[in-house]
């Protein structure tokens, strides 16, 4: 995967290319492995208003909670910050002529997505944690 650097600690949950593929559906396996991107408005949560907690869909890692979740009408699910800020690992991200950051779960290093900042929405972190949906797991509120 582009964003394993030797800047980030080797993650907690690894596996081979050939393990991952078993366990992920080719779609998971292209965005959460290959960093690639979902198509904007068709992802599962991206009008959803459920409370819970979002998980790493390839570790089971809690990522975000639906208290963090707003919408910006961009096409992914958006978050103004992570459940534990040690959840993520930021990385630049300098792919397809821009300047971007990566957003990657701490424990396996798979690719959730981007984090956008001075966007001028109204969250409390002026950050826009654009997440693709293939990534995450719902887990509802009991």
């Amino acid at each position: 995967m582009s964003s394993a650097t030797d800047k980030n600690p080797a993650p907690a949950v690894q596996h081979t290319d050939a393990e991952w593929r078993e366990k992920l559906t080719p779609e998971e396996f292209a965005v959460l492995r290959e960093a690639g991107t979902e198509r904007p408005f068709v992802g599962e949560y991206t009008d959803t208003k459920t409370d819970g907690v979002y998980e790493c869909r390839a570790c089971g890692a809690e990522l975000f909670r639906s208290t963090e979740k707003f919408e910006s009408h961009c096409g992914w699910p958006s978050f103004f910050d992570p459940a534990d800020s040690d959840a993520v690992i930021l990385n630049e991200d300098t792919s397809l002529g821009m300047r971007r950051v990566e957003v990657i779960c701490k424990n396996c290093h798979s690719h959730l997505g981007h984090v956008f900042e001075g966007e001028g929405y109204p969250t409390p972190t002026d950050q826009r944690y654009c997440i693709n949906s293939i990534s995450l797991v719902l887990k509802p509120a009991e």
